[in-house]
């Protein structure tokens, strides 16, 4: 067996790769045994390749001892074409959105069950907020996550709807209700939540649209998260559309975008 692995052959680099793939979005952060269970290796093995990745910045230790997914990574895949072109894209909107409002604006990608935050715009005005450029937050609790999961395949939406997660008192964890919601979204054109994903915010949330086939078809969503105080959050959906029209044109021009 190669360097203990209990797969023979396998090289120091599948190694390391089977240890980074042991994560999903459903297991954002495991454990060692976890991560060895997983990647099919031993504890020792397993041990010393999280030690290297950890000193690499391609994954975190935290504080309970389990590992996450490194800002490395991210760093990385933000040179993806996707990413690399849609934030290029996008981010002259947000700004226009953030300077009109001076609330926190969002953009977002769905990542299997997870809304993934490709960019973020917030200042020193800006209610505080736990998403990151990065961060994965779950599709149901945050405003361009139901965009998101009101777009998507409906075996996504159904795997969704069977282990919906409650992050505060007031996420909406019954299947019925969110699947209601989803409904009204895509009605509307637009989604809300009040202190679903942290107490204190409101978000609203509208889809990015952009040609693909001659359809149109989402591709991401832009978000204004405010604090829970706030009554004027209807007034954001045009601001929030004018920006998502402009970001969507754009993306369809961009040649080989997928």
């Amino acid at each position: 067996m190669a360097g203990g692995s209990t797969t023979p052959g396998r090289s120091v680099t599948s190694r390391a790769l089977a240890v980074l793939d042991a994560f999903d979005s459903n297991s954002p952060r495991l454990s060692l045994s976890e991560i060895a269970e997983r990647a099919g290796l031993p504890l020792s093995t397993a041990h010393r390749l999280l030690g290297e990745l950890t000193d690499w910045g391609g994954l975190e230790r935290r504080a309970d001892g389990r590992y996450e997914i490194g800002r490395k990574l991210w760093d990385l895949g933000l040179l993806a074409p996707v990413q690399l072109e849609l934030r290029q894209v996008a981010t002259p909107f947000l700004l226009d959105v953030h300077t009109a409002t001076r609330d926190t604006v969002h953009l977002a990608v769905r990542e299997g069950r997870s809304a993934l935050y490709v960019e973020r715009i917030s200042g020193r005005e800006s209610v505080p907020v736990v998403s990151q450029v990065g961060s994965r937050l779950p599709l149901h609790a945050t405003g361009v996550g139901k965009v998101l999961l009101a777009s998507a395949p409906d075996d996504v939406v159904e795997g969704m709807l069977r282990g919906l997660t409650r992050e505060t008192r007031h996420t909406v964890v019954d299947p019925a209700r969110l699947r209601r919601e989803l409904t009204e979204v895509r009605r509307r054109g637009y989604a809300r939540t009040a202190e679903e994903m942290s107490l204190g915010t409101l978000s609203v949330a509208v889809p990015v649209r952009a040609e693909r086939g001659g359809a149109a078809v989402v591709v991401a969503a832009l978000g204004i998260v405010v604090p829970s105080h706030r009554r004027d959050v209807a007034r954001l959906v045009p601001v929030l559309e004018v920006a998502a029209r402009g970001i969507g044109r754009q993306v369809s021009r961009v040649q080989h975008f997928h």
